[in-house]
């Protein structure tokens, strides 16, 4: 007995000796790298047994900020223009941002007549507040105040570093010194601002203790009280306490402690906004974003699509289409988020990726066969339950594969859901059919054209446009006057029914380019057709049919599928036509003329 034989003679449930040895997690061994990761440390944890962030559910939009125009602007290669500054603006109020920071005033007289431009002209909505940046140097904030004169919501944003390395390395300071540069600060705002703002400007206040994720915990809250206890929160007197990742250090769910541990400690909390703003430079902003508005942060700062320095600070479209997408109202508008992006790119000169999640150009496309089948199945499924429901669909619970939103929320068309290259199988094919060409094709027949497209793919090679997949279909099933094809045509019919029941058919058709009469009879217009062919000479079976309108009213087309034994080939047929039986004739015309094409 062979080996091979005494293999399959080993009973049922007992193992093969005699296989390969499996895989194991034990011997999936990574290699050493080679880098020098010993230079770095890990990021410190925070001590807070009882945090109560994960078990919190957002249920609500933050408050937001855009820093579009001033931290987004300062990491540009080529900074806005003054008209590119504008529309930025224009659009992010257009959008429903109720708090955006416009620029930093003392740094230069392209940002301070910015700011004046915006007040001078009206452009700020009196429920918009603007913020302008500064550094805690007295020069700097009269500047900064003197370029609110006249604005209807304005506030102050004064940042100081406060993290270890920076006193150490670039200022030199003590915690003493560093907490009075911020009080001091503070104190100069309140003067200046009293001085230079008259009633008509209602005035806030934020304070940002720079690289908060890397400063003690207890001296961050340390400074926070010292700037609130000159700045004097009250009832109708908030302060906003900005808590910065100026560099991502650390994994989401510490900043959500830090932040848990800020909220819990920080005395006139009913007072304060906290505050959260990431920057992107581990790739979680959007998750510590998320985590430290669980954890108790109020609002998130942050750039359309993750504009910002080195990485990027955290992209509030995604932070907004997440809540959207949770059937949260973000309170910011992105139904036409094309233009929105294409605003974007015009005013930062800078591209967003076409992966980049719900505005990128790919993000709602599928080449992949398996995903394309499903996103069908799940469309049809989609009209099936609104149908039954008896609601619109565009009303109804989204739920379809690989689709976490419906496109249409966004102002994206069905178009390029699914798109076709040689990772694409018959779902693919399918949909765009149907959705472009209302051809709801059979599963026996979505098999065999699809293999059509898998050849032309293989073939050429890359993507095969909606276009292209309707001009392959025009020409293996649908003959058109452009391109005229098969040796058989058919341009009318007419059945009667005889004494015994059965149809007697008579069809106007031409062969080979010269008119003939085909007459046949049977227990149907198909059957009598096929007897009409028989006797040309054409083996004709019809395996399987199917057929449904294209469209509504009194020139309504239908569209029939018919699977045809031609001379003993199995193949399909397509037929189109205002009249039912018609179709259906045209689709066995259009499997005998397949069959007989070279």
């Amino acid at each position: 007995m062979t080996e091979q034989n005494s293999a399959a003679s080993v009973p049922a449930g007992r193992p093969f000796v005699d296989r390969p040895t499996p895989i194991t997690a034990a011997s999936v061994r990574q290699q050493p790298s080679g880098m020098r990761h010993g230079r770095y440390l890990p990021f410190g944890t925070v001590d807070l047994p009882d945090r109560t962030w994960p078990e919190k559910v957002i249920t609500k939009a933050p408050r937001w900020l855009s820093t579009d125009l001033r931290d987004g602007n300062q990491a540009l290669i080529d900074p806005m223009s003054p008209a590119r500054k504008r529309k930025m603006f224009d659009l992010l109020v257009a959008m429903g941002y109720k708090e955006i920071e416009v620029g930093f005033p003392a740094s230069g007289a392209t940002d301070h007549a910015f700011v004046r431009s915006l007040i001078e002209e009206g452009a700020i909505p009196e429920d918009v507040t603007v913020s302008v940046l500064t550094q805690a140097r007295e020069d700097l904030i009269e500047k900064t105040v003197e370029a609110l004169v006249g604005a209807p919501r304005a506030t102050v944003h004064l940042y100081a570093a406060t993290a270890p390395l920076f006193r150490r390395v670039v200022f030199r300071n003590d915690r003493a010194a560093t907490k009075a540069i911020a009080t001091e600060g503070t104190r100069l705002v309140m003067e200046y601002a009293e001085k230079l703002l008259g009633d008509d400007t209602v005035f806030g206040y934020q304070y940002s203790p720079e690289i908060f994720v890397d400063t003690e915990l207890d001296f961050a809250l340390e400074v926070c009280e010292g700037v609130m206890d000159v700045w004097q929160p009250g009832e109708g007197r908030e302060i906003i306490l900005n808590l910065p990742a100026t560099v991502e250090r650390a994994t989401p769910n510490v900043q959500a402690d830090q932040f848990e541990w800020m909220s819990r400690h920080l005395s006139r909390r009913e007072f304060v906004c906290l505050s959260v703003h990431p920057h992107n430079d581990r790739g979680t902003a959007v998750a510590s974003a998320e985590l430290a508005y669980m954890a108790g942060a109020d609002r998130i700062e942050g750039c359309l699509f993750g504009q910002g320095e080195r990485t990027g600070n955290v992209d509030l479209v995604t932070l907004g289409m997440n809540l959207f997408s949770q059937g949260i109202d973000p309170q910011i508008d992105f139904s036409d988020i094309d233009e929105v992006r294409r605003t974007a790119e015009y005013c930062n000169q800078m591209e967003v990726h076409p992966r980049h999640p719900y505005a990128g150009d790919l993000v709602y496309t599928s080449f992949s066969g398996s995903h394309q089948d499903a996103i069908k199945k799940g469309f049809d499924a989609l009209e099936a339950d609104a149908k039954a429901a008896g609601v619109p669909l565009e009303e109804h619970t989204w739920g379809v594969p690989y689709l976490p939103i419906d496109p249409k929320d966004v102002g994206r068309t069905y178009e390029a859901v699914i798109r076709v290259n040689s990772q694409s199988g018959k779902g693919g094919v399918a949909y765009v059919l149907k959705n472009d060409h209302k051809l709801d094709l059979p599963r026996r027949m979505q098999i065999e054209f699809s293999r059509i497209i898998q050849a032309k793919t293989d073939a050429e090679g890359g993507e095969v446009s909606p276009a292209e997949i309707w001009r392959v279909f025009e020409d293996e099933y649908l003959p058109t006057t452009g391109n005229p094809w098969g040796r058989i045509s058919l341009s009318g019919s007419r059945t009667l029914t005889t004494e015994d029941g059965r149809d007697a058919l008579t069809a106007e058709a031409r062969v080979d380019g010269a008119p003939v009469t085909l007459t046949g009879t049977g227990n149907g217009p198909v059957s009598a057709f096929a007897d009409a062919l028989a006797r040309i000479g054409v083996d004709v079976r019809v395996l399987d049919y199917a057929e449904h309108a294209l469209s509504e009213g009194g020139d309504a087309q239908a569209a029939a599928y018919v699977e045809c034994a031609v001379d003993g080939k199995v193949l399909w047929g397509v037929g189109i036509d205002g009249n039912t039986v018609l179709a259906s004739l045209k689709a066995m015309i259009s499997a005998v003329n397949r069959s007989q094409r070279g």
